[in-house]
């Protein structure tokens, strides 16, 4: 008997993204099994008691959640190919810092940015496009995050750079005269099958943005 590997995802959603480009990444087997967040399955409920969302990654019956907690147990627990996380200490701990700037500042400006409109969405977006330059700056003439080959930070950013510049959500948001770099890193990580097969279908994806944006306006 193998391993079971099971996915509770949602397609939309990047967290979950980061999950699946991991699991692709050290060639694992799983099943990904697509959450209605407005009814939410006995599983999801069951193997994420406490904030009850996605992704939940469950190997073997465990449950373990938060994306980058499950990346980072993909890698501990597949250890023999692919490193997502550098052995030497130092080097591990700045690949968790940066992933954590990513995941909390990061993503939550991108929200507000989201959530807005007039000037408190321009001040997201400078204050976006600043930390943007502070990473471009971090990654330095490296082809990845994780030196030459993809590792944790890149799978943090990536589903994110995804929606706001792959997907060209909001036009030329991101200028790449401005940031050649980060821009060249995304080109890079778009052409890595095991990315590109975990980003989301563009046209369905901007129907449900559209569709999103217009129960909003109703609201």
């Amino acid at each position: 008997m193998g391993d079971e590997v099971i996915l509770l995802n949602l397609w939309l959603s990047p967290y979950g993204m980061r999950v699946r480009i991991a699991l692709e990444i050290k060639g694992i087997k799983y099943e990904n099994r697509e959450e209605d967040l407005s009814n939410k399955s006995p599983l999801l409920l069951q193997m994420n008691p406490v904030h009850k969302k996605i992704p939940v990654l469950i190997h073997n019956g465990k449950s373990i959640c938060e994306s980058l907690i499950a990346v980072e147990y993909i890698d501990d627990v597949w250890n023999d190919k692919s490193p997502l996380l550098p052995s030497d200490p130092y080097q591990r701990s700045q690949a968790k810092f940066w992933a954590n700037y990513v995941d909390t500042k990061l993503y939550e400006i991108a929200l507000r940015f989201w959530r807005t409109e007039g000037e408190e969405k321009e001040a997201a977006r400078e204050e976006f496009l600043e930390c943007l330059k502070l990473l471009e700056e971090q990654l330095g003439d490296k082809p990845y995050f994780g030196g030459n080959n993809l590792g944790f930070v890149d799978i943090a950013l990536v589903p994110l750079f995804c929606y706001f510049y792959t997907l060209n959500l909001y036009g030329n948001f991101i200028k790449e005269e401005q940031y050649p770099r980060i821009i060249s890193w995304a080109k890079r990580c778009t052409q890595n099958d095991n990315v590109s097969k975990s980003f989301p279908e563009e046209q369905k994806f901007k129907e449900s943005i559209s569709q999103t944006r217009t129960n909003l306006n109703k609201e």
